[in-house]
């Protein structure tokens, strides 16, 4: 069977600038190749996911080396030059077919490389220096271009619906697994694709977090406020096995994945009104996420713009309870996402990185009580020369179910 061209993939120009990028950042850093292995920076600079090897030289045309599937691979990317590779060890002698020299110095993504994978290449290619290009690569993906901007607009509309559709399935007495389960296969049903992926070692998450009362502030491994107890000690957060009640606050905070873009957002909801305390610090992080919106202007540094939010929850008296509880609390307010969901920028303690128009980030103030719950807002923001334009626009009050 033969696959006809993938007419969702990634156009051909997007590829062409992206790769222009990485090759500028070869000749700065005088690399004479980079090897990019890493799915989602596959997927970025290739168009498939199919098993393989992408090598970019400094000058010149890319050769896409595929194990497994090439045919699939030919038919989902757009590049020039997309070889079959029948093996790993054979990948010096491909190279050289196709008149490329031995590298002397090879960029990769060593954040994320196997020790393994990186020995391997060591070996192959007679022990050359390789070098971290990570940090380059997230940088590069960090600004979105147009055409990503409309992906995940597209993804955060869908969000929006799935937000819509919760009150249908709430109902007093039903476990939040099931609930969660209900809203996924919702999700599904309009192209959700299910994976969600995450760059930080250990990181993993499954549509998003669907936690009642006091499960919402139960903490987690995650690198996150929320956590939830999860199904079982194997898993650790998310939804488990608690049965919803009246008058508690009830969070969707889920992620949809759309043709490999993220858009992530939280919204809270209740069946009957939210004791006047939880509404109180609900409209507090309104107001901060206000904040942010009009200060996350091109060239304010992501750490200042969390020292803001921080100092206007300290100033509402939230500061004990901002992001979590206690010590190991999250030192941060928002993180970039788009093929990942832990992309620069982060806005963090401590963080010096420039915004620049078409950073996409979530943006997500939120309150943790012990014992009662977390309240607040997340949505998928995009830097615009007047600040942070929001994405998923669904309304942002505590619906009362």
């Amino acid at each position: 069977m033969t696959m006809e061209k993938y007419t969702r993939g990634v156009p051909e120009g997007e590829l062409i600038n992206r790769l222009n990028k990485l090759q500028a950042v070869l000749e700065k850093r005088d690399l004479d190749a980079a090897v990019i292995v890493n799915k989602p920076d596959f997927f970025y600079f290739t168009g498939t996911v199919q098993q393989g090897w992408l090598y970019v030289p400094r000058e010149g045309v890319p050769l896409l080396m595929i194990y497994k599937e090439y045919n699939r691979a030919r038919a989902e990317s757009s590049l020039e030059r997309v070889v079959s590779l029948s093996s790993i060890r054979n990948a010096p002698r491909v190279l050289e077919e196709h008149g490329y020299s031995r590298p002397r110095h090879i960029g990769m993504e060593l954040d994320v490389l196997p020790a393994n994978i990186y020995f391997q290449f060591k070996k192959l290619f007679n022990n050359p220096g390789i070098m971290d290009i990570s940090n380059d690569v997230r940088m590069i993906r960090a600004v979105k271009s147009g055409y990503e901007i409309k992906m995940i607009r597209r993804a955060s509309w869908l969000a929006d619906k799935v937000a819509a559709k919760v009150p249908e399935f709430l109902e007093p007495g039903k476990t939040e697994i099931t609930l969660a389960g209900e809203i996924e296969a919702y999700a599904r049903s309009m192209g959700h694709q299910g994976i969600v992926r995450m760059r930080l070692w250990g990181s993993e998450v499954f549509y998003g977090h669907l936690l009642s009362g006091a499960s919402g502030a139960i903490p987690s491994y995650l690198s996150s406020p929320t956590g939830g107890s999860g199904t079982s000690p194997a898993i650790g957060l998310g939804a488990g096995h608690k049965k919803i009640e009246k008058n508690e606050p009830v969070l969707l905070d889920y992620v949809f994945a759309l043709d490999g873009y993220l858009s992530d957002h939280s919204r809270i909801f209740s069946i009957g009104p939210l004791p006047d305390e939880l509404l109180k610090a609900h409209d507090a992080m309104l107001e901060l996420q206000a904040l942010a919106k009009r200060e996350g202007v091109p060239g304010a540094l992501s750490g200042d713009l969390y020292e803001i939010m921080f100092a206007a929850a300290n100033e509402r008296g939230y500061a004990d309870n901002f992001m979590g509880v206690g010590d190991r609390r999250a030192r941060f307010t928002g993180h970039g996402l788009g093929l990942e969901l832990d992309e620069f920028p982060f806005v963090a303690k401590g963080q010096a990185l420039p915004l620049e128009e078409g950073m996409v980030i979530a943006m997500e103030p939120k309150v943790i009580l012990p014992g009662k719950g977390v309240v607040g807002v997340e949505n998928t923001v995009v830097v615009t020369e007047s600040g942070l334009e929001t994405l998923t626009t669904i309304r942002e009050d505590v619906v009362v179910v």
